[in-house]
């Protein structure tokens, strides 16, 4: 029985990278083996255990043959006489198909130090097909290792795939996962890139792919195409150290813009509302979870007003609070701020322009806050006031905050 340490940890530690999880094969062992050493074992598919002092998932080697389309179709073969090459021979890409003993000596039978030297994402085997969830997790590698390309070969199988109709079998959930981390990597829009290459990303997220391609004013957009945008914006995410929420709200912000009568373009009037119906089809079809989906539906309907909101009113900004709930989610109204950050920057050029409104913003909504409520309502009652009028007095509390605020602002 031989243990080997596999996949992205092996890769990270030949770039000099620190990784975060390690994966074991173990040759030569059957689950009898593996339970009278001490593991437990937690898979169900196949066989994987997990070490009694590091808790760490060891799997037996094995072979795995497609049965049926998609992700699931699939039958393995775990046995003591499965090879250690037999089982890289199954992975996704070369630079994750590479071993390492414990004598820190790496095998290596697919050229994945060599596509590491050259910079290059590549496919071990014409089973890379089999596996239509191998496409997302070869553009989300390409989003972490950005200056990597894609293997020709590569793209075509991938194409191939798409056109074959495995890309359609995806499970929302594994689409979601894939696409979060992607979203999640140094370089977003390479992932994007990747996919409309090969065709995956017009069958995964049309709404997205309808993007490209549509003109925007160059006054404010000097990028011009939408798509490109989107692309800059998801980048700046990255750069700014977003986390996913505000990232899949970026995604899809301007999904409207798709749908502008083309006598408009390239203006874009009333694409806010024309987006949200967008983003709530795709939320749905990738089950997208409901404080992504709830800040994204926020992010398409605020964002133009968060834009000009230097040139409101104390009124106006109220109302804006008010329509975000800023007051009782003031966590989410400070992530809006953050997509809207994104997208102002999120442009050819302008990548270092300052953005005063998220601050000043959030400057108003700590000084709304810190109205004593309770004490505006009592003296609300005391003047015989109820309900609505408690609301309005309220409100003009807040008016009044605002007005101190703008007022100490300008004397500075």
């Amino acid at each position: 029985m031989k243990q080997y340490l596999v996949g992205g940890a092996v890769r990270d530690r030949l770039l000099g990278l620190a990784g975060k999880d390690r994966d074991w094969v173990v040759v030569g062992a059957d689950p009898q083996a593996m339970l009278k050493a001490g593991y437990t074992q937690v898979g169900r598919d196949f066989p994987v255990f997990l070490h009694p002092q590091t808790h760490e998932e060891y799997a037996l080697a094995r072979t795995e043959r497609k049965t049926a389309p998609g992700y699931h179709g699939f039958d393995f073969q775990a046995s003591p006489e499965v090879t250690l090459e037999q089982d890289l021979a199954r992975r996704d890409l070369t630079i994750n198909a590479m071993a390492q003993d414990e004598c820190g000596a790496v095998t290596d039978p697919y050229g994945g130090q060599q596509d590491l030297t050259n910079k290059v994402l590549r496919h071990v085997s014409p089973a890379f097909a089999e596996d239509p969830v191998r496409i997302l997790r070869l553009a989300r590698f390409a989003a972490r290792f950005a200056d990597f390309s894609v293997a020709p070969e590569t793209l075509a199988l991938m194409r191939q795939m798409v056109a074959q109709g495995e890309v359609d079998a995806l499970v929302a959930e594994r689409v979601w996962q894939e696409f979060a981390k992607g979203l999640m990597e140094d370089q977003p829009s390479r992932m994007l890139e990747v996919l409309r290459e090969c065709g995956a990303l017009a069958r995964i997220a049309p709404e997205v792919e309808a993007l490209f391609g549509v003109p925007q004013p160059a006054a404010h957009h000097p990028e011009i195409d939408t798509g490109a945008h989107l692309a800059l914006v998801l980048d700046q995410c990255a750069h700014l150290g977003a986390p996913l929420a505000v990232r899949f709200a970026c995604l899809c912000h301007d999904l409207g813009k798709a749908l502008t009568p083309a006598e408009l373009l390239p203006r874009h009037i009333g694409h806010e509302a024309r987006g949200v119906p967008l983003l709530k089809r795709l939320s749905e079809r990738w089950r997208v979870p409901s404080d992504c989906r709830e800040l994204a539906e926020l992010v398409a309907r605020e964002h133009t007003h968060v834009h000009q909101s230097e040139a409101f009113g104390a009124e106006a900004r109220l109302r804006l609070l008010e329509r975000c709930d800023a007051w009782r989610r003031p966590e989410r109204f400070e992530h809006m701020l953050w997509a809207c950050e994104c997208d102002a920057r999120g442009r050819l050029g302008l990548a270092q322009k300052p953005y005063p409104q998220r601050e000043h913003l959030l400057k108003d909504l700590q000084a709304t806050l810190g109205i004593d409520l309770a004490a505006v309502s009592a003296a609300a009652l005391a003047e015989g006031k109820t309900g609505p009028a408690i609301g309005r007095a309220v409100q003009a509390a807040r008016l009044n905050a605002l007005l101190a605020l703008q007022a100490r602002l300008q004397a500075v």
